[in-house]
């Protein structure tokens, strides 16, 4: 863990955003700090090498920015950033990492995530992406908006569809027609094997069927697990709305474009 304390502070730039980075790698560090350290715009204010020292660093210094990678060594969705939240509440945390699997994206944007942007995105929409967050927006980059928005679009519909089906259960379905097999299964939900074959047994019971093949037959008599028609994909998003436009950036009335990225108001 490293605090800058003698790097431009807010009281010398008051309009300076203050940055933490957390990354476990040491490269990916040095390079987002010699990104960003030119900008009159952001001043770093430390580095972190693990969920513990993020949380230290949110603690001790109070930034307006976290940027933190999901495989950072002890991270947890669920408790890392809501514990940044907690012990910070003015502190933006941006997802900045190379994890693009939709569950992941999920559980880092409900445990509090302003933001979730991925390593390929081109370097010169970081500031951008980062005043953006300091300002209040919510910045999704575009592939992550789209599987976000597939997601929370496939949830009210597999739940009218499957209504006697638990969130889960109705996860585990869809993958099953997808025509995925139990052990991707459970490593793509970071569940056992053991797990999901109980989640399949009470799948059967409560669908009534007696095997795998009927099961992906009822799934799929109900477009589980195929793509819905195009369009079918909701802009909305709880508590908000996803303002699409071109790939190369966004514009919302009163802020800026932000290269690469999909702006969320919340």
């Amino acid at each position: 863990m490293r605090r800058y304390p003698e790097e431009v502070t807010a009281e010398t730039q008051p309009d300076a955003v203050t940055v933490v980075l957390a990354d476990a790698q040491p490269v990916v560090r040095r390079g987002l700090h010699a990104l960003l350290s030119p900008s009159a715009e952001v001043a770093v204010t430390g580095e972190a090498a693990s969920a513990r020292e993020a949380l230290a660093l949110a603690t001790a210094t109070r930034p307006d920015v976290l940027v933190l990678d999901v495989e950072l060594p002890g991270f947890q969705a669920g408790v890392t950033i809501q514990e940044i939240n907690r012990v910070s509440p003015s502190t933006a945390v941006l997802v900045f990492t190379a994890v693009e699997d939709e569950h992941a994206i999920l559980a880092a944007m409900w445990a509090g995530a302003r933001g979730y942007v991925l390593k390929s995105c081109p370097g010169d929409g970081i500031v951008r992406t980062i005043r953006g967050l300091a300002t209040g927006e919510v910045i999704l980059g575009p592939r992550v908006a789209d599987k976000l928005i597939g997601q929370l679009s496939l949830e009210p519909r597999n739940q009218q569809l499957f209504p006697e089906l638990t969130a889960r259960e109705r996860e585990v379905l869809e993958l099953i027609a997808s025509g995925m097999r139990n052990v991707a299964i459970a490593a793509k939900l970071n569940l056992s094997p053991k797990t999901v074959s109980n989640h399949i047994s009470i799948i059967f019971s409560k669908l009534n069927v007696s095997d795998r093949y009927e099961a992906i037959e009822v799934a799929r008599r109900a477009r589980l697990g195929r793509p819905g028609p195009p369009g079918s994909h909701s802009p909305l998003v709880p508590g908000g709305s996803v303002l699409l436009t071109g790939r190369r950036g966004v514009v919302a009335p009163g802020a800026a474009a932000y290269a690469g990225a999909r702006s969320v108001r919340r």
